[in-house]
């Protein structure tokens, strides 16, 4: 049922940014309705597979509170400010469009409930009523400014659907919900960052399959913040822009904005978890590559016009071969230091077995040899059992 809703409201998305004169990614609320379907998507699959776990049904609400935020929007933006008032039902997209706030609440209590759906600890209990209370006293601001901008018929909404009475204003009639929010939100942001502080503790104290669902969530944090911050800076630097760079900001943003849902939804499901050191050692090292090298790249340049007065063409053509040719020892470098710090079981296996082939090259006794096997294999790989076959069948 709750999968038959989201998809009902994904649809009417289409005809709803159509009579609004708006595009899919016009976000009157949070998010595009398209990230709230992801979410959705993530949600229905945890919570058909995983009933008992409170995530999947977290996901679900949150989707259908922002794809009815969004869809308020397009609807408010309609009639409101193209019609000035006369479609039907326009009260119910008033009171649906603050659907954002909900929606940012649920997306902390995911985040302080994962994996499994309880707090890190018992001790972070206490944490979790704090933010939820908070939570509905922001909500439940939201609700009372929307009735009172219906009883008053003052219901004003800009460009985008957002009534002007849940902007935050400090000033004018409309002040007491930006006080309001001007002392819950850091509240909640305070709640938020208590939850992840949980989780850095919980990964501290945790090993083996919870440490790598951990670090899933680690990763999606990491990509959609960094994401974000790209995207916002693109944007900025585009400024309504496209070609190439319009294509980098889009696929930018997209990675951002995915990456949270997807990475929990496969920590949830415990998919291929040994993946993610290496995914993050990766990451990671060309990161770091990526920067240097550019840096390089723009050192060179910089010095070869401004202080050596070189041509350009000829200073970026220099500049270039000196990062194609730094290209691979560096990543061999920096691979290494990354191993070394954040991927060590790898780092430590690929010890072992160049110490193991070290050691076979004076070997000559077939027992000795075969005793140094299995514990290389012990410590690269920790099977749960090792057998080795010798010419002959005798194990």
């Amino acid at each position: 049922m709750v999968g038959g809703l989201l998809l009902a409201l994904a649809i009417a998305a289409v005809p709803l940014s159509r009579l609004a004169h708006q595009g899919l990614n016009a976000s009157g609320g949070s998010v595009p309705v398209w990230i709230s379907a992801a979410f959705g998507v993530v949600g229905l699959v945890v919570a058909w597979r995983k009933p008992g776990n409170p995530l999947g049904w977290v996901f679900l609400a949150e989707a259908v509170f922002g794809m009815l935020s969004e869809d308020a929007s397009f609807y408010m933006v309609a009639d409101y400010r193209l019609r000035h008032g006369g479609l039907p039902l326009g009260w119910v997209a008033v009171l649906t469009q603050p659907g954002w706030a909900p929606e940012i609440a649920l997306l902390g209590v995911a985040v302080l409930l994962f994996p499994d759906g309880r707090p890190p600890s018992r001790r972070w209990r206490w944490v979790l009523w704090t933010y939820l209370s908070v939570a509905a006293l922001w909500i439940g601001g939201t609700v009372v400014a929307s009735l009172g901008a219906l009883a008053g018929h003052d219901v004003r909404v800009d460009s985008s659907g957002n009534l002007l009475v849940l902007s935050g204003s400090t000033t004018g009639p409309d002040a007491w919900f930006g006080v309001v929010q001007s002392v819950f939100f850091p509240v909640l942001t305070l709640c938020w960052l208590a939850s992840i502080c949980g989780q850095a503790a919980s990964y501290r104290r945790s090993s083996g399959e919870r440490r790598q669902q951990l670090k899933w969530l680690l990763a999606g944090a990491v990509v959609s913040v960094v994401g974000l911050l790209l995207g916002l800076m693109l944007a900025t630097a585009l400024n309504g822009t496209s070609g190439p760079l319009g294509l980098l900001y889009t696929i930018v943003a997209v990675a951002g904005l995915l990456a949270l849902p997807v990475c929990m939804g496969v920590a949830i499901f415990k998919y291929r978890l040994f993946d993610i050191d290496r995914i993050i050692s990766r990451t990671l090292a060309y990161t770091i590559v990526t920067g240097l090298l550019v840096g390089v790249y723009a050192g060179l340049v910089l010095l070869a016009t401004h202080i050596l007065a070189f041509s350009g063409a000829a200073s970026v053509a220099a500049a270039t071969l000196a990062a194609a040719a730094l290209f691979g020892p560096l990543r061999r470098w920096v691979q290494h230091a990354v191993d070394r710090r954040f991927n060590r079981a790898r780092y430590d296996a690929d010890a072992a077995i160049a110490a193991f082939a070290a050691r076979l090259q004076d070997a000559v006794d077939l027992d000795t040899v075969r005793a140094d096997l299995l514990t290389a294999v012990y410590q690269a790989l920790e099977p749960a059992h090792v057998s080795v076959w010798l010419p002959g069948g005798r194990p």
